[in-house]
Formats: C-alpha cells, structure tokens, sequence
C-alpha cells in the first residue's frame, strides 16, 4: 500500500467521526486554560486515548500526556500537540466563545481564551489518533501522540523532558507538528529549513535619580533614558544588520514610576528579539547590551543598567528530507491547496522535544481563515486590519475545513513513515 492508499484508508473514517470532533473542539475552546493549568483538556485527552487502545502516561511535566500504539515492526512516529491558552479576553462572538477566568503565575486574575488555536491542535491530534487506532491493517510501526502543556511560556517542552520524557516513550524515528495559521483554512503550509525564529526575552532595569517633577535638574531621569534607549535599539535591524538578515527587536513594556510630578529612581523595559540563525542572535543581542550600557553612560546614570537574560525559546528548523517526504505527501493529499508556507516571526518550543531525542522534524502552518473572507481581505489590501491574528481576542479558526484539514496533514504526514506495504485492504 503506498502512503497516499494508506491514508486514503485511514481517512475513510473521517466523516463518521466529524461531528463528534467538531463538539470536542467547542468544548474544549470553551473551557481554556493557562499553561500548567490544563488539567480538565488532559484529562479529557487522556481519557479518549485511552478508548482508542493507547498506552496512555499522564502528568508528564506537571500536565503534559502521551499515548503510544503499537502496531507491529516498523518505524516510530511522533505526532505533537500544545494546549494551553492564553491570558485574552475573547471577542470572537462565537456561541462556544470562552468566558473562563483563572489566576496566573503571578497571582492576577486574568480571562483566559484560546487565542491561538491551541484548542484546534488538541482536536486535530485526538482525530488523527482515533482514526489510526481504527484501522490499525493500513499501517505499521508505533505512533506516539504527545500532548504538550505550556507552549505559550516556553517551559512546557522543557518541563516534560526534565519529567525523564526521554526514557518513557518510544525514540521516534520521526517529530510532526502544526499551528493554525491566519492564512484560508484548507491549506497546509510546509517549508524546508528556517520556518520559525528564536526568541529571546532581556528586562533592561535603568537605574537614575529621582527628585520632583519640578526640578529635573536635581534628577538623573530614568525615563528619558530609558526613552532613548527604546529609539536607539529600533536602529539595530535597519542600521546594523544586512537586508538578507531577518530579525525583529520589540519593546513591549516600559514601566517606570508612580505620578506625573515625581521622577522615579529606576525604569524597566521589556525586550523581546526575533532571529533565525545563531550568528544574527548573537550580533543583536550584543547590540542591545550595547546600546543599553551606552545610553546609561550618557546620561550619567547612577550605575550600569541590569540586564537580565528571561525566557528563551529555539528556532524550528525544519529537516529538509523530511520536508520533502511530507511536502511530496500533502501534494498527493491537498492537490493545490498544498503550498509553500512563508518565514514566520513567530516561535515555538516543539523543537526541543525532537532535539532531545536527536529526532528530525517537520512543522507545518495550517490555514484556519474562511478563504472567501481572506480572498476579499486580500483583493482590497486590507489582510492586517480584518483578518485576525494570532493571539487577537477576535482570533478564532472557522471550524470546518480547518478540522478536517488538520486531522488529514497529521493522519498524511504520520504514514509517510507508517504506511504499510503490499495489500490496498484488509
């Protein structure tokens, strides 16, 4: 059997199971949860494995599951999944639409939605398991369906290996995973090589000298200085780095002071930079650290500023061999509808999991947009301001054909290694 007969055989369940996915994808997006909080989908996944015939481990990593089926001699493929949400407010207006609160690692309390279409990974993995587990004479070899927690703080991956994640499954000979993307639903997106950055997240903390608002000159302002720092490190991509090198530097937050008449003693700044190779990564990051110390020193500032070093997650690198196998695949599968997906800014932790094993990977973007609604978007230049992205509160995938399209990529990709040779059905 080749892979496309294979997964033409496995697919053949879909439309019997569809409906019951599409409610599991309601519920489970209307039930979100933070990272490390996602208890209530691990449990629901946990259990629904378990009805396929998986040998499930839960608690992997504080909240992390696994299920493994094996089926007979052949090659070992991992499918991942993450399930956290995220701290949004939803404004989607969808009947299922969240309106959960939880507290966060800090201790506010936040809503919660899932803004990135976490929800829709978890129902796409639960699919393309059940549906191998249906028809285990079309494949061979050992599939293992990983359920991440805490994608979104970038320990998640971490957390489950240092939990011995290593030693509990199978090695997998091969790692697959997807995000929905704001691109029409019904397209999969593969690219060789770079797909997504690196990111690396400094608190810069300027220290001054505080003194009333009247009078600056008694002052060593932490906010000017701090202001100036902000303008200065927009230069280091459009000023420091050749047109061919892809990076982003962004300031999210700067926080100083408590009243309009009272110079604070200290600023902080947070700075998230975007890069795709380790060379870039390190010639930016000098260049903050820099730029920081340099502002300081002309200012007159009290002391160096701290610069402190926080989450970081690596780049997704995609194997091209791999690519190629599954690229070839999705071609069979999608026809047209199978392309070429761009460089993406945005960053994952997946990565760490296949690296840990010394396992090739390859991730793919999903569409998840209504394709008349993106088309329309796209003929009047208008795709950045009504189409929705990632982590936007209006952010949601259109159900259908993003499930189905999802269910189909991974139940595709997983039998470019499992597809069982010889007969075309039982």
């Amino acid at each position: 059997m080749t892979p496309k007969g294979s997964a033409d055989a496995v697919l053949a369940g879909l439309d019997d199971i569809r409906s019951d996915l599409e409610e599991v994808y309601k519920d489970v997006h209307a039930h979100p949860e933070l990272g490390h909080q996602e208890h209530r989908t691990a449990t629901g996944v946990a259990e629904r494995l378990r009805n396929c015939g998986y040998r499930v481990q839960e608690g992997i990593g504080g909240t992390g599951v696994v299920g493994v089926l094996a089926n007979g001699e052949g090659a070992t493929v991992l499918l991942r999944a993450d399930m956290d949400a995220l701290p949004v407010l939803e404004e989607t207006g969808l009947t299922y639409a969240s309106t959960a609160e939880a507290t966060d690692a800090s201790g506010r309390r936040v809503p919660v939605g899932h803004a990135c279409g976490h929800d829709m990974h978890v129902t796409c993995l639960l699919g393309a398991a059940r549906l191998m587990s249906a028809v285990p004479w079309a494949w061979q070899g050992t599939l293992v369906a990983l359920f991440q927690p805490a994608e979104e703080p970038g320990d998640g991956a971490d957390r489950m290996l240092a939990d011995g994640l290593t030693d509990r499954v199978p090695r997998p000979d091969v790692a697959f995973a997807q995000h929905v993307l704001p691109y029409p639903a019904g397209q999969v997106g593969t690219r060789a090589g770079s797909f997504l950055s690196a990111a690396d997240n400094v608190k810069i903390i300027v220290h001054g000298r505080g003194a009333h608002g009247s009078a600056p000159q008694a002052a060593i302002d932490p906010v000017v200085i701090a202001s100036m720092i902000v303008v200065r490190l927009q230069t280091i991509v459009s000023r420091e780095l050749a047109a061919t090198q892809p990076a982003v530097v962004t300031v999210g937050s700067v926080q100083a002071g408590t009243s309009g008449n009272v110079i604070p003693e200290t600023a902080d700044l947070l700075v998230n930079v975007r890069t795709y190779d380790d060379e870039t990564r390190r010639a930016v990051l000098s260049a903050v650290r820099r730029i920081a110390h340099a502002e300081c020193d002309a200012s007159g500032a009290t002391r160096a500023p701290q610069i402190e070093e926080g989450t970081r997650f690596p780049p997704t690198v995609n194997d091209d061999a791999v690519t190629r196998e599954v690229s070839a695949a999705f071609a069979a599968m999608f026809a047209e509808r199978a392309v070429t997906a761009e460089l993406q800014s945005a960053s994952e932790d997946f990565s760490r999991i296949p690296d840990a094993f010394g396992t090739p990977y390859t991730y793919w973007a999903l569409g998840c947009v209504d394709p008349d609604t993106y088309q329309a978007a796209r003929q009047g230049g208008t795709l950045a301001r009504d189409i929705p992205a990632n982590h936007s509160p209006r952010f949601a995938p259109v159900l259908q054909p993003t499930l189905d399209s999802g269910v189909q990529a991974l139940v595709t990709a997983a039998l470019t290694h499992l597809a069982k040779p010889g007969r075309t059905s039982r």
